[in-house]
């Protein structure tokens, strides 16, 4: 078990890779195929992967993963424990521009808001976006994957001028200095 390294291999042609992590694997697939139909200009290949580390037998026929989607539901606290543990098998130039976290169940009533507040201070000390999505309804699985792709096309090279580690200043998720504070009447 090692490392995801993001430059350990060459990028393909017109080719953006990225790989969906998530513990329970409620959205993930539904969200892999929705990435895919959205995408004609750029061929998009999903990887999915219920945590990190990967197995080391497929590592040399694996692609250059261009961007590591951490999925986490609010609804659940497995799934940011999941993801909280699978961050140290990532390369720390992993964190310039190619990772992001992407949160369902926001407005769910039964969720602990003390669990959103952990999700954006990680996503915060990471300096990476943090998106929330609606997972229940086609057209919150089409926005989330426009937005990701918007994201991937950035961090795998596909767009002029636009870097993963510029974009990442520009969408990075920050925390207010009063959000300890919960008081949000």
């Amino acid at each position: 078990m090692s490392l995801l390294k993001p430059f350990s291999k060459l990028p393909g042609l017109n080719t953006a890779n990225i790989m969906l992590v998530e513990n329970e694997e409620q959205f993930q697939q539904k969200l892999a195929d929705t990435v895919v139909l959205q995408e004609k200009t750029v061929n998009v290949n999903v990887r999915l992967a219920r945590s990190l580390p990967l197995p080391v037998e497929n590592e040399e026929s694996r692609p250059r993963i261009d961007l590591v989607v951490f999925i986490i539901h609010l609804t659940s606290e497995l799934s940011f424990q999941s993801a909280e543990t699978s961050l140290k098998y990532l390369d720390p130039g992993y964190f310039q521009g190619k990772v992001c976290f992407l949160v369902t169940n926001a407005r769910n009533v039964s969720v602990p808001p003390e669990r959103l507040v952990s999700v954006r201070k990680l996503a915060a000390s990471l300096h990476c976006p943090l998106l929330c999505a609606e997972d229940q309804t086609t057209e919150g699985v089409t926005t989330a994957a426009h937005r990701l792709l918007a994201i991937l096309k950035v961090a795998a090279g596909l767009v002029p001028m636009a870097t993963g580690l510029y974009l990442s200043t520009l969408t990075r998720c920050t925390v207010p200095s009063d959000i300890d504070q919960q008081n949000f009447e």
